[in-house]
């Protein structure tokens, strides 16, 4: 099986991995040690509730514990979302999040596209309200976006949302890069989840918390019904004792994630300003990641030098010629711009 996404260190084993959009700091200890505590238990099921787990996050997003449902990562709980909900008709944009389709095509579902484009900026406008018709069933929205980095107006996620619930179209945002954010709190949906029983949020572990390994992603929804078809569809043990014992002890790391951000941020001019003096154009980023163009093949000479990136031609609407880097530490990126100045420098 081909693996459309970054993160295949197992097929080309880099000695720098920029093709996953992880936490560059790597996973925290004490995340690390409440999964290796766990292995104590694991002669038992997980709990099918993931109860701890449930009433710790509840407690720090501020959502109902009933609003959620857990899985094994958020690429499970979007499949299982969607074999509940079974939309017969929906609305992506174009380029995305690969899963989206796949989930979507699982269930021979009819998918139309809104396709963004360079000229733009990849930037949904206010025209796509226009694709919002009474016969779909379900849209599907990534803020911020992969593998483009940049967020939806909040004003017109907003405009979005009214218009679904007048039409009775499941909303779903991805959310999962929303950690990443300057300002995360004013992207995020959460507080609309009481007035908005078509909203669902996607989020997971996975990229803040560097648990991409242990499998951990959540929804969170206001339609009981909805979640009551997902519970009788998915299998009861989806999220292991490990994970659900990580995730727990995740939440509770404030100065992990508020030193990720500053690295973040700071790594990212750094690494915006260094592309600007090679030459390459790219699209202002938000999050974790940075998207650009440049007519190189810079996955086939940037693994000559140990460095693995994300070539994104396969995204559908995209050509040869797109990238995506994640945002490393300082001394990663060094080696990623000291190695494209020398490639650069040959070409």
């Amino acid at each position: 099986m081909e693996n459309i996404h970054g993160g295949d260190i197992y097929k080309y084993q880099p000695q720098y991995d920029f093709s996953a959009n992880i936490n560059p700091l790597g996973t925290h200890e004490a995340i690390l040690q409440a999964a290796r505590d766990s292995l104590l238990d694991i002669a038992s099921y997980p709990d099918v509730r993931c109860g701890r787990l449930r009433s710790a996050l509840s407690l720090k997003i501020s959502v109902p514990e009933e609003y959620l449902y857990f899985g094994n990562g958020a690429a499970d709980v979007l499949f299982t979302l969607v074999l509940a909900r079974k939309p017969k008709s929906a609305l992506l944009i174009s380029p995305t999040f690969a899963e989206y389709e796949q989930a979507l095509h699982s269930i021979d579902c009819d998918i139309r596209y809104f396709q963004l484009n360079a000229t733009t900026g990849f930037t949904i406008t206010e025209n796509y309200l226009t694709f919002l018709t009474p016969d779909l069933d379900m849209i599907i929205l990534c803020n911020p976006n992969n593998p483009v980095g940049n967020t939806i107006s909040h004003e017109l996620l907003l405009q979005i949302l009214r218009r679904c619930l007048e039409l009775n179209i499941t909303m779903v945002v991805d959310e999962c890069f929303n950690d990443f954010l300057d300002n995360r709190e004013y992207h995020q949906l959460t507080k609309e989840l009481d007035e908005h029983n078509n909203l669902v949020l996607l989020r997971a572990f996975t990229k803040m918390y560097a648990m991409a390994g242990l499998r951990l992603g959540y929804l969170m929804t206001s339609n009981y019904e909805l979640l009551a078809k997902m519970n009788n569809v998915s299998q009861p043990w989806s999220v292991s004792i490990p994970a659900q014992a990580a995730g727990e002890v995740a939440l509770n790391q404030d100065q992990y994630v508020t030193r990720t951000k500053n690295c973040i941020k700071r790594e990212r001019e750094y690494l915006c300003k260094e592309l600007e003096a090679l030459g390459i154009h790219y699209f202002e980023p938000e999050a974790n990641y940075i998207f650009f163009y440049d007519q190189l093949d810079w996955k086939k000479e940037l693994i000559r030098e140990g460095i693995l990136i994300r070539d994104c031609s396969n995204y559908l609407g995209l050509s040869k010629g797109y990238y995506r880097i994640a945002i490393r530490t300082r001394l990663e990126n060094e080696v990623l711009i000291k190695a494209m100045r020398k490639i650069k420098g040959r070409a």
